[in-house]
């Protein structure tokens, strides 16, 4: 079972999506959530497969709610799920930590499909969104791109270039193998590369990495 947290501020739409993935013999509902901060409670009491998450709530937003998550949880997936396109919504999202990004004029089969997605590794992102990224990329100097990556990335692109494996690579920084699966997926899409042979040749190029 993939085991679900549902996060949003309007009622009727938790009942209608909570009906249907109920109904789905691969998913269960365990916890819904009116607001960010009850989200977060939620989220680090039930440690759900998958969390939906709206962006506009009381109190707390999804942002915010994505990014404290994130923080105490950072292999939590949370798939976005909200009726804005907004540049000012769709990066600080993904930025925050948001696996995934849908609209809730999805059907509800897409919402369990990028359920289904999500568990299994993938990150599902509308069409509209997918192309404001990648307008966003192609205006980013290729110079800038590692200028996002965190220590932490630095230091596990580090021990990638010195060919260690993520459980190897997990065992050396103590910490957990999803963790490192999680940093390795940022570190390739900072990147744009498409493997972590790209990403050591480019670590190399930019003299990331000491030869």
């Amino acid at each position: 079972m993939i085991n679900v947290l549902f996060a949003d501020d309007h009622e009727m739409v938790r009942i209608g999506v909570t009906a249907y993935l109920s109904s789905q013999l691969d998913i269960d509902v365990v916890a819904e959530a009116d607001d960010g901060g009850d989200a977060v409670q939620k989220a680090l009491e039930h440690r759900p497969d998958i969390i939906l998450m709206d962006l506009v709530m009381k109190d707390m937003d999804g942002i915010e709610a994505t990014k404290q998550i994130i923080k105490q949880w950072p292999e939590a997936k949370i798939i976005i799920v909200t009726s804005f396109l907004d540049d000012e919504k769709v990066y600080p999202a993904l930025e925050a930590g948001a696996t995934s990004y849908m609209l809730k004029t999805s059907k509800a089969n897409e919402i369990a499909e990028a359920i289904r997605a999500t568990f299994a590794g993938q990150s599902i992102l509308e069409p509209e969104v997918t192309g404001k990224i990648m307008n966003k990329m192609r205006q980013k100097p290729i110079e800038e791109l590692h200028e996002q990556l965190t220590e932490r990335e630095k230091e596990i692109l580090l021990l990638m270039s010195e060919g260690k494996t993520n459980q190897e690579i997990a065992d050396e920084l103590y910490i957990a193998m999803k963790t490192v699966k999680v940093h390795v997926s940022n570190i390739l899409g900072k990147l744009q590369v498409q493997d972590r042979t790209q990403a050591v040749i480019y670590a190399f190029k930019h003299d990331l990495i000491d030869t």
